[in-house]
């Protein structure tokens, strides 16, 4: 059966959950051969088995942590020529969309980015896009060499599928170019007990309607309650009243969680294009006409200073 190659991302083993998805689809394509590379390469073997890997291959060195991307593409590219896959599965990430291109470059081969789903085809791997502002939805293929495709998280519900896996280091001979940008210094981000956006199950965002910085914690409330990221729209962002890393949006970040609760959010085209393959979506207005209800599953017009307390209320209740 055809190979698939898989690029992992991790915290020193931790294997985030993109990467799983990524596994998940990769067994529609062949089987999964898993790419780990950095400190705690060799603790992810354990994880991606579980999830379908039928092989680890591994490289742990400090030049993946001192300098940017490309030791991670000199890695990608020694994994496509030791393996021959039919495809390449990286997560839809800023650095993972880089490392993808770059490969895709050095290898000969058409890139896809921003997939939200995956599939066998009759002349290679098929991938499904929203594109024009999440306006369209497309199907393409890579037409020359090894496909190289970036997914979106939340594009697959992972699914565990245990296999007999073997852990192999990858032979990696870094290029000239690796140590070009020499990483300097790094400032550990606040934690908030969130979970990160763009990997989050359940997203509830603010927007202009929200008003003020001080009542983004409403907004905050009812997230922590179903235990959701936060996020706002660039109205609520370019206003001051909360973090540009959580501005969702088309300048933003892309999120395409199962639930998606939009407070406040007019709908302006630049944010719907950051959140319109959302499974679910849900909004709550004062204006009964605001663009934002062209799109939704479910609507509230309403106050959010009202609405928004009582469905947090509701929630804790409910979870007793």
């Amino acid at each position: 059966m055809a190979e698939v190659l898989v690029f992992v991302d991790h915290a020193d083993g931790a294997v985030r959950k993109p990467t799983l998805e990524l596994l998940t689809l990769a067994r529609r394509l062949g089987d999964p051969v898993a790419v780990a590379v950095g400190a705690g390469a060799a603790a992810t073997a354990g994880v991606l088995a579980e999830h379908g890997a039928v092989k680890v291959l591994t490289h742990e060195a400090a030049e993946y942590a001192d300098y940017l991307v490309v030791p991670k593409v000199d890695a990608l590219q020694a994994a496509v020529a030791a393996v021959s896959p039919v495809a390449v599965l990286v997560s839809s990430s800023a650095e993972g969309k880089e490392v993808a291109a770059r490969l895709a470059l050095r290898i000969g081969s058409g890139v896809i980015t921003d997939a939200v789903d995956v599939e066998a085809g009759e002349q290679g791997p098929v991938a499904t896009q929203s594109v024009f502002a999440a306006g369209f939805t497309t199907k393409s293929r890579v037409s020359k060499g090894v496909a190289v495709i970036t997914v979106k998280p939340n594009s697959a519900a992972v699914e565990a599928a245990a296999a007999a896996s073997t852990a192999e280091e990858l032979a990696v001979t870094f290029s000239e170019q690796a140590t070009g940008t020499k990483v300097t210094a790094r400032t550990p981000r606040e934690s908030t007990g969130r979970p990160e956006l763009t990997e989050a199950a359940v997203v509830v965002s603010g927007g202009r309607g929200v008003g003020g910085a001080e009542s983004f914690a409403v907004i905050e409330a009812l997230a922590d309650s179903l235990g959701a990221a936060v996020g706002a729209s660039r109205a609520a962002v370019d206003a001051g009243w909360y973090p540009h890393t959580a501005q969702v949006g088309q300048t933003g970040k892309s999120v395409s969680p199962q639930l998606y609760i939009a407070s406040g959010v007019s709908g302006a085209i630049q944010h719907r294009a950051g959140m319109q393959t959302s499974k679910t979506i849900v909004a709550i207005n004062k204006d009964a006409e605001a663009p934002i209800f062209d799109l939704v599953d479910y609507g509230v017009v309403g106050d959010l200073f009202d609405v928004v307390p009582q469905l947090t209320e509701e929630i804790k209740t409910r979870k007793g």
